[in-house]
């Protein structure tokens, strides 16, 4: 009796180790107990690993996603960055692929592990499926969209979203002393590189708060570490920091200068000397930019205008993204801003129409003003638009 099928997708090896020692035991003596030929155990063998392997192990290939590698490889050679924008729920998720449809742009879409719990790992992987399906729907033949861990803390974090479909994850170890960062980062890349997920590390710490990342000081990443850190880890991208910080107030307002002619508050310049030293360094390798969200001030005035408490609320220039986006920064991560759009967009609606309690009435306007965000972002900060493949 012939059995035919796929390879197995190869997992841990002293756990395939074990597992298949543990399959091989229960077999050979249950079914020689009842006289069943060998064919009949190599084939029972075969499909109960199967069984149990698919089920428990999704690849994202299956669901119609990329990684990271070749669409990073473009986007440094084309002077431009991919967007990756956090999502939590439908609404944002709807927006972000509406975005990058129209606009013809690779996306990035973006969870960390907070959100993850917020939206259940199982629906969440459906709704991966389900945005490349949406986007095609929408008339894009063939979309480019990456699902990414944001901030993953350990490597059972990092291995449950492999394990889930996701087709690139972070590893993020910037905490912790070097070695062990570096040991840290490396056990991910062993792993995630078997299902060809790409991974991406961290050197530097941002300051800022946002999910379940916070530090309030920042430390520059050391050009001299940044060889070391790729070449012994294997990452596929690294995060860098060059005074990009996480949430909306991203500095205080005794780091910034008032700029005569608008009375506005202007934060400091970016650190370009350290990419620039990082870039010397590992040539085109991709650098990734967090905390990049600009805080665009009429979101933030919509906020307060209509009962929110905003203040000092400060961004990064879309000037300088920009400027970045056309060096080796091949991927720039943009959170805060959506969350004020979208938190805009709903205070307006409970306030102009007090009676509505139909979360379509409020959330349709909310994912709106995040598609125009998106857009914004896509073709006026980091010039992604029209990059698809065709």
């Amino acid at each position: 009796m012939a059995c035919k099928g796929k390879g197995l997708p190869q997992t841990n090896k002293e756990n395939r180790i074990i597992f298949f020692k543990g399959v091989d035991f229960v077999l050979f003596y249950m079914l020689k107990s009842i006289m069943f030929s060998d064919s009949y155990y190599l084939c029972g063998r075969f499909l109960i690993i199967n069984v149990i392997t698919y089920t428990t192990m999704v690849n994202y290939k299956d669901l119609g996603l990329v990684n990271t590698r070749e669409m990073f490889a473009k986007a440094i050679k084309g002077g431009y960055a991919i967007p990756a924008f956090n999502f939590n729920n439908m609404e944002q998720m709807q927006a972000i692929i509406k975005a990058a449809v129209e606009t013809k742009s690779p996306v990035i879409l973006q969870v960390s592990k907070g959100a993850r719990q917020y939206a259940n790992a199982t629906l969440l992987r459906y709704m991966a499926q389900g945005a490349v399906e949406y986007a095609k729907e929408l008339g894009c033949a063939h979309p480019e969209i990456v699902l990414h861990l944001d901030h993953g803390d350990t490597f059972e974090t990092c291995k449950s979203c492999i394990d889930s479909g996701f087709s690139s994850v972070m590893i993020d170890g910037s905490h912790l002393p070097y070695e062990e960062n570096v040991a840290l980062t490396k056990k991910v890349v062993e792993y995630a590189h078997q299902f060809d997920v790409t991974v991406e590390g961290e050197l530097g710490v941002l300051a800022g708060v946002e999910d379940e990342v916070s530090s309030d000081h920042h430390t520059y990443t050391d050009p001299e570490e940044v060889i070391d850190f790729a070449t012994r880890t294997g990452c596929d991208s690294l995060a860098i920091s060059i005074g990009t910080s996480h949430g909306a107030y991203k500095f205080t307002p005794e780091q910034c200068h008032i700029d005569p002619k608008t009375g506005r508050m202007v934060p400091p310049p970016l650190a370009f000397e350290v990419l620039d030293a990082v870039m010397e360094k590992l040539p085109g390798f991709p650098i990734v930019l967090h905390g990049s969200s600009s805080v665009p001030e009429e979101e933030v005035e919509t906020i307060n205008k209509y009962g929110g408490a905003l203040k000092a609320a400060i961004g990064i220039p879309e000037e300088e993204l920009r400027k970045a986006a056309k060096s080796a920064v091949c991927k720039i991560n943009i959170d805060s801003d959506s969350r004020l759009a979208m938190t805009a967009a709903v205070r307006k609606v409970f306030a102009e129409k007090p009676a509505e309690f139909d979360p379509r009435k409020y959330l349709g306007p909310a994912r709106d003003n995040m598609e125009k965000l998106y857009k914004h972002k896509i073709i006026n900060v980091l010039g992604s638009d029209n990059k698809l493949a065709q």
